[in-house]
């Protein structure tokens, strides 16, 4: 375990897998503009260098303070290890005010820590719900959001989630996206020709991520996948980054044998959403990535019978499809080109950093010392 000194009393950021870095970055830079004393931990939840040390230098993050390295592991035997480390950081430190983002492990198991050392928190990107208890991060938001002291939600249905679970008003605040911030004070370093000729890539492809355990951890639904991958590989080129998570089987059932299908490592933050930006359409069952194709105007097809973010599909552009619908719906897109985007949601402006920074210096400002 690495870690500096931190700062008796300090906001601390837990952050354990690329997600939460994309969505920290506005937050600790507005916060370092406030001249709040902050620190990092990072549980090491996602530790291979591809999905979290690059992400730190290209999103201008500091160098955390502390790295659990806990690795990965079953849901039990990894948040155990979280609930042990964050509960001695968290003990030896006193933080002000624990801040936690999206819906990984390392989020409910910063929450749990500090809700029971009586240490308030804050979660970032709360009131998401996809109704559907079968995903661990569901598990992990409705929870979360319990605990929390301060709900930023980045989407009005958000805020509706949240009243009807009983969470009180005051605890809530509509900011908008910081995921949205980090894409749009990057948007000029995003070269999608620079990463074609990385990589080989055709000039039309359709980049695919695939990570969630209802699609990969089984071997014959695994095994379904890749055969429809294969479908759109028939129609377009398929560019496939593999994630850690669902790599043995999805290789184990030919992911690869596909003349049409480039298997590619992890990329960093900005190569990826270079690919993506330059991509006839994605195939996903990532969440960001819903909300980053929709700001972009590239077509989305959502793998997976529910979203917890509806605003992608209400005014972006993504649309949900099973198994059986991957391949039709691929060909209507491929055929109509690029979506437009007549709507983005509310405050996906950039500036939802600065907003929470100002909620948080606020409510501290009130706190007694």
């Amino acid at each position: 375990m690495n870690r500096r000194e931190i700062v008796l009393g300090s906001i601390v950021h837990v952050l354990g897998a690329r997600p939460n870095f994309v969505k920290a970055a506005p937050v600790i830079g507005a916060l370092r503009a406030a001249n709040a004393e902050q620190a990092v931990v990072h549980t090491g939840q996602h530790y291979d260098e591809r999905m979290s040390e690059i992400f730190f230098h290209e999103l201008g993050l500091p160098e955390p303070d502390v790295n659990l390295g806990v690795g990965s592991g079953s849901h039990a035997a990894q948040t155990a290890a979280l609930l042990t480390g964050l509960e001695g950081e968290f003990t030896s430190r006193s933080p002000a005010l624990v801040i936690v983002y999206g819906d990984v492990n390392s989020t409910i198991a910063a929450a749990l820590v500090a809700a029971k050392l009586h240490i308030p928190i804050a979660h970032v990107e709360a009131g998401l719900r996809s109704f559907d208890m079968t995903m661990p991060e569901e598990v992990n938001r409705r929870l979360t959001d319990q605990l929390s002291d301060l709900c930023f939600a980045t989407s009005p249905e958000a805020v509706g989630h949240l009243a009807r679970e009983g969470v009180p008003v005051e605890r809530v605040h509509l900011v908008g996206n910081p995921m949205i911030d980090t894409l749009l004070a990057n948007l000029g370093k995003f070269d999608t020709a620079k990463v074609r000729a990385e990589h080989g890539l055709p000039e039309r492809y359709v980049l695919a991520t695939m990570h969630r355990p209802a699609n990969v951890d089984a071997p014959e639904t695994a095994a379904a996948l890749v055969r429809h991958l294969h479908g759109v590989a028939d129609l377009a080129d398929v560019v496939i980054p593999v994630h850690p998570r669902g790599r043995a089987n999805l290789m184990a059932a030919g992911l690869a044998d596909h003349p049409g299908v480039h298997v590619l490592e992890p990329l960093g933050y900005i190569d990826f959403v270079a690919a993506v930006r330059g991509a006839a359409a994605v195939v996903t069952d990532s969440g960001g990535l819903q909300e980053e194709t929709t700001i972009l105007g590239v077509p989305c097809l959502t793998v997976r019978p529910n979203t917890e973010r509806p605003i992608t599909i209400t005014h972006g552009t993504n649309r949900l499809v099973g198994f059986a619908e991957l391949v039709p719906a691929a060909r209507k897109v491929l055929e109509t080109g690029h979506a437009d985007t007549p709507r983005k949601p509310p405050l996906w402006d950039g500036q939802a950093g600065p907003r929470i920074a100002d909620v948080i210096m606020e409510y501290l400002g009130d706190r007694p010392a």
